[in-house]
């Protein structure tokens, strides 16, 4: 079976998201119709993609374009969201897209809040002693 997200290149600071499925009954057992849970404001889901980052200036002497020297490479400052993290995202912000009969949600990554990784980073331990 082919991958159909192999082709796909995320851009800049972009954040391909698979949404996860929210539960449509309220804590008080309300059901809610599908259109209701679509336009919260937050959601999550998990990142599969991740765009190379904030390009910024590889060369630093802003007058060389002026001298006819050609610019070097764009390099990136590279994103703090990684592929496999569980994000908590704003959907306003987000651009929706189909690919093979699966919804996924394009997003800059100043709208996600929150990532949850599986692995605990270095220094957390001290954090929560505090």
């Amino acid at each position: 079976m082919l991958n159909p997200l192999k082709n796909i290149v995320i851009i800049g600071d972009r954040i391909l998201i698979k949404p996860l499925e929210s539960s449509n009954k309220t804590g008080s057992g309300l059901y809610l119709p599908p259109s209701v849970k679509e336009h919260d404001a937050a959601h999550t889901g998990i990142v599969v993609r991740v765009g190379p980052g904030y390009p910024i200036p590889a060369n630093q002497d802003n007058d060389a374009i002026f001298r006819g020297e050609s610019p070097d490479a764009v390099k990136y400052m590279p994103l703090q969201v990684k592929e496999g993290d569980e994000a908590l995202y704003l959907h306003a912000n987000g651009y929706e897209i189909e690919v093979d009969n699966e919804r996924y949600v394009i997003i800059s990554q100043n709208a996600v809040l929150l990532v949850m990784r599986p692995e605990v980073p270095d220094g957390i331990d001290d954090i929560e002693k505090m």
